[in-house]
């Protein structure tokens, strides 16, 4: 007996069967392509230099770059662009749909067409745009975001420096935007400063105003045109829906243009100096400072000279060089110059602060030339000067030390007496007065053999008294002179040891010590009281600019700003080499440093 066992029908399988079935009915209903595309604006008529948002939507997904805005370049300013991708299902029906937003400003008034747009085959119908003029300020119905541009002045002289004042006044919520840069051709723009943020009421409507102040400088002559600011953003709308736990805000795209300007930019005048830096400005002047609490300078001790040059209208970077003139006796090292720059009353102030080390060799008075700085007047068109008139600084001698000086004569005193000496008459003289002596030294001749032996005699007495003495003096001067030897060998190696350790402060306090040992052992009448003294007698080109080295690094004030450290190496190689000179001097006179 066989038996049949029925198999049980499970709802799994039944639930597999019913997806299926649903999978394919959507399928079917999807396969389809795109089949309409539409174009509208939000505003009909609009304002000029409105915004004007431009809604292409196409019923289909398709790609985000299928739309092509060129056409409409030729009577609009294409704005921001943005696509988004909808799909909603109904009764088992999915829909698609791909839009575009483009924002466009019409500069010009008068009737226009947008043209057919053309998405995948698909075209738009042609829509037709009224554009008017803008509405008198006093009317009611004012527009809520607006640009406006002011110049500092529409004629301007080549490089001469301009501000250029952009403000954004909106009276709706922004919730992101961008403000384009000013462009100008032939001319450098800098922007200044930060954002100001302000408020304004204009015609009873509360603005809020965002400003924008640039520098620009026209590097050409002729006439010009300011391209127009563009602002490109999104602005927040609450949404219509009644209910506020449904409502939520949302954001429409808006560009605004601002307006163009023009400007006339004159050459150089033709009389202006050629050897002059052309700087055009209604203001510059100069201005000097010295060091607080000093009124009168010692020999050897630096000078603080501080010149500040002020100018409006010019950038830092048009600001001349501030040169001063050296003297004698006076040798200055200039500093890094500062440079300063600031918006006051919408007009650029710039400054430059240059600092001078002046270091007296000697005492005196020194006379400070004149300082001039030629500019053109750009308010009353005439060429005019900046001056610092000259100055006399006085400079006394340091406590304990003696200024040897010889007399202004004594060069033609000795030109006189060398010359007298050769001339005919004194020749001739000398000669009768050699033959006067000849004939006397015949009559005498007994008497001068007698006199000769006396003298003899005595020279010998004298020598054996005196010659224990003599010879504690030459013990004592040749002990002297060891000790004046070994006492310059210590200076000379603590100098060459601060030169090696980099210690610009201790080398320069062992340099003067070092050259009086070193040079007075050669010449005892020598006297030197300050290093330009010493420097003077050396004559050594490599020491001398080691020299102006390590006192432009401690009397500067870019060491103490972060300049690299002093650096030994090239004073040491110098001082060696005039070591090196000076006792080969010695060497050449032996008998130089013994009594007679």
């Amino acid at each position: 007996m066989h038996l049949t066992a029925k198999l049980p029908y499970y709802p799994l399988q039944r639930f597999m069967r019913t997806l299926l079935i649903m999978a394919t009915f959507l399928l079917c209903n999807n396969a389809y392509a795109l089949s309409k595309v539409t174009a509208v604006v939000d505003k009909n008529p609009a304002m000029i230099n409105e915004s004007i948002l431009l809604t292409v939507t196409a019923d289909d997904d398709v790609n985000r770059n299928a739309l092509d805005t060129s056409p409409l370049l030729s009577d609009f300013i294409v704005g921001q662009t943005s696509v988004s991708s909808q799909t909603s299902m109904i009764n088992f029906k999915t829909s698609r749909i791909t839009k575009w937003q483009v924002v466009l400003i019409a500069r010009n008034a008068g009737q226009f067409i947008i043209p057919a747009l053309t998405i995948e085959n698909q075209q738009s119908e042609p829509v037709e745009l009224t554009i008017i003029a803008t509405k008198d300020t006093g009317s009611s119905d004012q527009t809520d975001i607006f640009i406006t541009s002011e110049l500092s002045s529409n004629e301007v002289y080549v490089q001469q420096l301009l501000t250029l004042s952009i403000k954004l006044h909106f009276a709706v919520e922004l919730k992101s935007g961008n403000l384009t840069e000013p462009s100008l051709t032939g001319a450098s723009i800098e922007k200044i400063g930060q954002d100001k943020q302000s408020d304004n009421i204009i015609n009873g409507k509360r603005y809020r105003v965002i400003e924008q102040t640039y520098a620009i400088t026209p590097e050409q002559s002729g006439e010009f045109t300011l391209q127009a600011p563009l602002f490109s953003g999104e602005i927040l709308q609450a949404s219509k829906r009644r209910s506020s736990f449904l409502s939520f805000a949302q954001t429409t795209p808006v560009s605004i243009v601002g307006d163009e300007l023009n400007i006339i930019v004159l050459p150089i005048p033709a009389n202006y100096p050629s050897n002059a830096q052309w700087l055009p400005t209604d203001i510059l002047t100069l201005h000097q400072e010295w060091q607080a609490g000093k009124d009168q300078f010692t020999v050897g001790e630096p000078i603080t000279r501080t010149i500040t040059l002020t100018a409006a209208g010019l950038s830092k970077a048009q600001l001349p060089k501030i040169e001063m003139k050296s003297s004698r006796g006076l040798k200055i090292y200039p500093d890094q110059a500062e440079l300063h720059a600031n918006l006051n009353s919408d007009r650029l102030v710039s400054q430059k602060v240059q600092n001078f080390a002046l270091v007296p060799s000697a005492a005196g008075e020194f006379l400070l030339p004149e300082m001039n700085v030629t500019w053109f007047n750009t308010i009353t068109n005439r060429i005019e000067q900046a001056t610092l008139p000259s100055q006399t600084i006085s400079v006394q001698a340091a406590e304990g030390t003696i200024t040897a000086s010889l007399p202004s004569d004594f060069n033609e005193k000795t030109s006189r007496i060398d010359h007298s000496s050769n001339s005919p008459e004194n020749l001739a003289e000398q000669a009768h007065t050699e033959n006067t002596l000849v004939s006397a030294q015949d009559k005498r001749l007994q008497w001068l053999f007698l006199s000769l032996w006396l003298l003899t005699s005595f020279a010998w007495f004298v020598h054996i008294i005196y010659f224990n003495k003599n010879d504690a003096t030459r013990r004592q001067s040749r002990s002297k002179q060891a000790k004046h030897k070994n006492n310059s060998s210590n200076q000379y190696l603590a100098l060459l040891a601060a030169c090696k350790k980099n210690n610009a402060e201790q080398a320069l306090n062992l340099i003067l010590p070092w050259l009086k040992q070193l040079l007075m052992s050669n010449n005892s009448e020598l006297v030197i009281n300050n290093i330009a003294q010493a420097q003077a007698i050396v004559q050594e080109q490599s020491f001398a600019t080691a020299l102006n080295d390590l006192q432009q690094h401690l009397y500067g004030k870019s060491a103490t700003n972060g300049a690299p450290s002093w650096q030994g190496l090239a004073l040491l190689t110098a001082i060696q080499v005039v070591e090196k000179q000076q006792n080969a001097k010695t060497k050449d006179y032996p008998f130089s440093s013994l009594n007679p």
